[in-house]
């Protein structure tokens, strides 16, 4: 007898073959069968009409503060994912120096925009070590399954102290103390290492991140804690210079390369489009190309380098209102004045025409002199802020309302409806962020949109060493809710766009691809043997609520959060956690432990 029976669904299976109708059976949390059986089974979902998919597994979320103390990791749960991954870029909880806990909060406040409050009330700390940070996390029942990658900013600043925070180099004994730290992760069941790159990641004081320029001797010295292991990846986020000219593209490529090697593992770098090197991604892969060419194996049975690109499914962007971190005017005398009032007593006062007249004439101060409410700090806003008073005629033909998708035309922007409006760019953007009460909000596609669609996006999809990733689950929650982008996938990539992507191929990139990228071989497809990790979906219904801002995080924290339609169910591990949108409270999730921990 069966635990759990799907039937009359139509399986798209992760394998990349064409969708096909058959019936599940599911015991003791496996796929045990996939055809027509007449066997019994103790709860039977009917399935007719809908696709059955497995469960997506996100590789790239931050989740690692709001793992300690919510159980159900959502948004992403709402979205179809299963299992993530979480420390990326370099920043994390452990390893922690007791007493300098702060330090990481100020870290993850700065570069991953999650209020340092919520940070400091909801993180019961008590570790020291790595293995103890996942022991910790592992003693709660979670919704879905994840893993964790080691973040090297911590580890530096674990070993290093202030000379970390300084961007001292690292001494020999520092690097091989670095190493021993990373490879006992990796022994207790650490998914990976992660290092951050980017001079867009500052910490909440402004200051760069530790490890943001550390050289080839210390990434590859670390690198080399995965040696005699058969498990584990790299994952890397770098401008590559790009502001401090080309000459610098291949030797920080080649820095990562190296890493790459020393480790003998995979390697994913964080690869997008930028407004000021808009073919820096085609180097970006076409490095990627030469590299894993060069390295490829010539002996059999041993494998070759593994260089991929991680890229999102949409343009990396931000939304700008009243409740989110950023909107233009929270440099204003007469915004700061009242940045400390509900959102219904700001509202009141901007509709008064004084107070409108004023705001529209004022000299905005610099944002760093700021301190808007409780708006976040350090990450990429304020020079995207400064830049945005600068140049707000520029910057309103890229500004949309969210009822126009994320592939909205240039007709759509609010500059060309202050045009047709006869009004003037700010005072347009200043009307529309009042709508709805103050709880409109304004989306602006900062990376990925170059050519005003998303037509490089599907390129970047659709490349063989391409890896779906990106979504920042659990970051940037003032600005961005792109946990969502599973569920973009589905509705405007496999069902939407004009020159889309076929959903065989939609699935299986965000289940498979990503599930054997870090090394599990249990889930992402349904197969026999295999979870029972699945999402039932009715694909004509699937489509992305408007984002809202909740206060649900510790301290009265706010975090964007966005809502699925189409989902009739996900299971992980054969039960039931999210029914038609709504969580069941099912805690079946785990800690999934690498290598000989697992």
């Amino acid at each position: 007898m069966f635990d759990l029976k799907i039937v009359g669904g139509t399986l798209v299976d992760g394998t990349g073959r064409t969708p096909f109708a058959a019936d599940i059976g599911i015991a003791d949390g496996k796929i045990v069968e996939i055809g027509t059986s007449g066997a019994l089974a103790r709860h039977t979902i009917d399935a007719a009409g809908a696709h059955v998919l497995p469960g997506f597994v996100d590789l790239h979320t931050h989740y690692d503060g709001q793992v300690t103390w919510d159980a159900e990791l959502s948004p992403s749960t709402l979205h179809g994912v299963t299992t993530c991954v979480m420390g990326n870029c370099g920043v994390g909880f452990a390893p922690v120096v007791r007493g300098k806990e702060q330090l990481l909060v100020e870290l993850m406040e700065g570069v991953e925009d999650i209020p340092g409050a919520a940070l400091a009330e909801g993180i019961p700390w008590g570790w020291e070590s790595f293995a103890d940070y996942m022991d910790a996390v592992e003693r709660m029942p979670h919704a879905i399954d994840f893993l964790m990658q080691v973040p090297h900013d911590p580890v530096r600043m674990y070993v290093m102290g202030e000379r970390a925070l300084a961007s001292e180099a690292a001494t020999n004994d520092d690097v091989v103390a670095m190493r021993e730290i990373v490879r006992a992760a990796l022994v207790a069941g650490a998914a990976g290492f992660s290092t951050g790159r980017s001079d867009n990641h500052r910490t909440a004081r402004g200051a760069a991140t530790p490890a943001s320029e550390v050289d080839a001797r210390e990434l590859t010295g670390i690198a080399r804690a995965f040696a005699g292991l058969d498990h584990g990846v790299l994952q890397a986020v770098s401008d590559f210079d790009m502001m401090q000219g080309p000459d610098r593209f291949d030797p920080e490529f080649d820095l990562l390369e190296a890493m790459a090697i020393a480790a003998g593992r995979p390697l994913s770098i964080s690869t997008m489009q930028r407004d000021h090197a808009p073919d820096q991604w085609k180097r970006i892969f076409d490095r990627v190309e030469r590299a894993t060419a060069r390295h490829s194996s010539r002996i059999p049975g041993e494998k070759g380098l593994d260089l991929r690109c991680q890229v999102g499914a949409r343009a990396i962007g931000v939304l700008l209102g009243l409740e989110a971190t950023f909107h233009p005017f929270v440099g204003h005398p007469s915004y700061k004045a009242i940045a400390h009032l509900p959102l219904a007593d700001r509202v009141q006062r901007m509709r008064d025409p004084e107070v409108r007249a004023r705001m529209l004439i004022e000299k905005p101060e610099p944002l760093a002199a700021c301190n808007p409410g409780d708006a976040g700090k350090g990450t990429a806003i304020p020079p995207l802020a400064d830049y945005f008073l600068a140049n707000v005629n520029l910057v309103a033909m890229r500004l949309f309302r969210l009822s126009c998708g994320y592939e909205p035309r240039l007709f759509d922007c609010i500059a060309g409806e202050a045009s047709r409006a006869g009004t003037p760019v700010l005072a347009h953007i200043y009307d529309a962020l009042l709508e709805d009460d103050g709880h409109n909000l304004l989306y602006f596609p900062l990376y990925n949109y170059t050519g005003m669609n998303l037509d490089v996006v599907r390129q970047m999809l659709l490349h063989p060493r391409a890896l779906v990733g990106l979504s920042d689950a659990g970051a940037h929650v003032g600005t961005v809710c792109d946990a969502s982008m599973p569920t973009f996938l589905l509705a405007h990539w496999a069902r939407d766009r004009a020159h889309g992507i076929p959903l065989e191929r939609v699935v299986q990139m965000q289940a498979r691809d990503t599930a054997r990228f870090i090394g599990l071989r249990d889930r992402g497809t349904l197969e026999l043997g295999m979870r029972a990790d699945l999402n039932l979906v009715e694909l004509d219904r699937v489509a992305l609520g408007r984002p809202t801002l909740a206060r649900d995080l510790p301290a009265g924290g706010r975090r964007l959060v966005q809502p699925a339609s189409g989902y009739l169910a996900t299971l992980v591990a054969g039960e039931l956690v999210a029914e038609r949108g709504a969580l069941t409270g099912a805690r079946p999730g785990r800690l999934v432990r690498m290598g000989r921990a697992a």
